[in-house]
């Protein structure tokens, strides 16, 4: 199942690719198994979303799909169908953050 994936000009930079990856992800459509799949494409990308050991979300980074945060969701949840199917990308966001 090829998933598109949005990624933050940070982690497009990384990676030197454009504003969207796809990915191929097989069995179940999880935040898990979409990351896995993206890191596993693009090694220089690991622990830039995720903890290298504790494998949690970084900080100033939000997951979005279908209009909903997916960012406290558990990681082997499915993700919603249109992002299964390919029709929507799961979003990685950058927060902005300042004071």
């Amino acid at each position: 199942m090829m998933i598109r994936v949005e990624l933050p000009s940070h982690l497009r930079n990384l990676a030197a690719v454009g504003r969207e990856v796809q990915v191929d992800v097989q069995g179940q459509v999880t935040l898990r198994t979409v990351l896995d799949a993206v890191e596993a494409r693009y090694p220089m990308l690991k622990g830039t979303i995720r903890d290298h050991v504790t494998q949690e979300r970084r900080a100033f980074l939000r997951f979005f799909a279908c209009g909903e945060d997916l960012s406290h969701q558990q990681p082997d949840a499915p993700l919603p169908e249109a992002v299964a199917a390919g029709a929507e990308p799961l979003l990685v966001i950058g927060a902005v953050a300042g004071g």
